[in-house]
């Protein structure tokens, strides 16, 4: 992949020209209120890198999932808003409520060296996301006519073969940002040359969003502990009652396998020894915590109990790199984050023992700002929860393999 200064040399320089930059704005909002903008400062030193080199950089990047048309709660004003606080008050950015069309062009015509344009929520064109290759082409094509250059800065996309992610980089000369080359080299080592020992926390509600990962690392994990949701179908797997709790009842056979092959590779599969449950999904409902053997058949599991926190953090206690993707439990409700908090602290008690840890994007990375951790109390938080997962699964990711290519 070349990186932006390769692109530079190529172009005989950026001043003056024109760069698309597909980030990954897709931040939560509380109205038009950011409540965690750790994917706009993510995107900031690619940015900064281009504006500095006197390139007009465009911005364009998804938010929620709109479904072709606009929709004005997914506007991505107020995420301009805050990247034009994040950049410094000696860089220009502004906005419009297009992706393409007259006013995106002229809004782009008006821009001097150095200036930042964030074009509206791609989503908001049918376009973005169509399956057929001519109707995505052609919304790429009428990107890629806005711009000299692309820089791929999104790597929460990179699993998807979209226009802006896949298609505009088979247009323009193009080069990977500095998001997207940090993010790969950290998966790569948590896939080819972790430290050891090395663990895997895996928690969120499905086991069946993470089948790919977990057969994948565990033939390179020393260690894989498990929560959330998907804890459940682990333990009926080994033959416990879970009550009304999260199950997928159709995987069961499959995490028998998994548990059976680890066993078969010395690979030790760590689960609660309690768990904490309540009567309904709610943070005002009756709860306890009982043995994770013992879940009342009319109980829901909603949380690992203490014992399981001391059992995980004597797990993680001498590893060197931990893998984390997914939170112990219902961590918004407060009765239930007591588990996800716990596996945070040990991460940054580890990262300052000199570890490397790293967070894998999505609820996880919510979880530990909520928490109030800033994010160099760990090694890395990614960006991309999905895209993480298929990279470690060993998947090819579309936007990766494309910038391989030479446009």
């Amino acid at each position: 992949m070349r990186t932006i200064d390769k692109l530079s040399q190529e172009l005989g320089g950026l001043a003056g020209r024109t760069v698309l930059v597909r980030s990954d704005l897709n931040v939560p909002l509380d109205g038009s209120t950011i409540t965690d903008d750790g994917r706009v400062r993510a995107s900031v030193p690619t940015i900064t890198h281009l504006t500095e080199a006197g390139a007009r950089v465009v911005v364009c990047a998804h938010l929620g999932r709109p479904k072709g048309a606009p929709e004005a709660k997914y506007s991505l004003a107020p995420v301009a808003r805050r990247l034009g606080e994040l950049v410094g008050d000696g860089t220009s950015v502004t906005f419009v409520e297009e992706t393409v069309g007259a006013r995106a062009a002229a809004a782009v015509a008006a821009l001097a060296d150095g200036d930042v344009l964030v074009l509206e929520n791609l989503r908001f064109n049918p376009g973005e996301t169509a399956k057929a290759d001519e109707e995505r082409a052609d919304f790429a094509h009428a990107l890629a006519d806005l711009a000299d250059a692309f820089v791929s800065d999104g790597f929460g996309v990179v699993h998807r073969a979209q226009a802006s992610v896949y298609d505009v980089a088979r247009l323009l000369p193009h080069a990977a940002g500095e998001l997207v080359r940090s993010e790969v080299e950290v998966m790569r080592r948590l896939r080819e040359d972790p430290q050891r020992p090395y663990a895997v926390i895996l928690g969120g509600a499905k086991v069946s969003d993470k089948l790919g990962v977990i057969e994948s690392l565990i033939t390179v994990a020393d260690r894989v502990l498990v929560g959330g949701g998907m804890v459940f179908t682990f333990l009926k797997a080994q033959g416990h009652e879970v009550g009304t709790s999260l199950l997928e009842e159709d995987q069961v056979d499959t995490v028998r396998g998994y548990l059976e092959t680890a066993a078969e590779r010395g690979v030790e599969i760590v689960l609660p020894t309690d768990i904490v449950v309540a009567d309904s999904f709610s943070a005002d409902a009756a709860h306890e915590v009982v043995a994770a053997d013992a879940i009342p058949a009319d109980r829901m599991g909603l949380d690992i109990g203490p014992e399981s926190e001391e059992v995980f953090a004597r797990a993680l206690a001498d590893a060197r790199t931990i893998f984390w993707n997914g939170p112990m439990g219902a961590f918004e409700m407060a009765p239930y984050a007591s588990g996800t908090r716990a596996v945070a602290r040990c991460l940054v008690e580890r990262t300052r023992d000199g570890a490397m840890t790293v967070v894998g994007g999505g609820d996880s990375a919510a979880a530990v700002r909520e928490f109030g951790h800033a994010d160099d109390d760990f090694g890395h938080i990614s960006t991309g929860g999905g895209a993480s997962l298929e990279y470690l699964e060993g998947k090819e990711l579309p936007g990766l393999q494309v910038l391989e290519e030479r446009a």
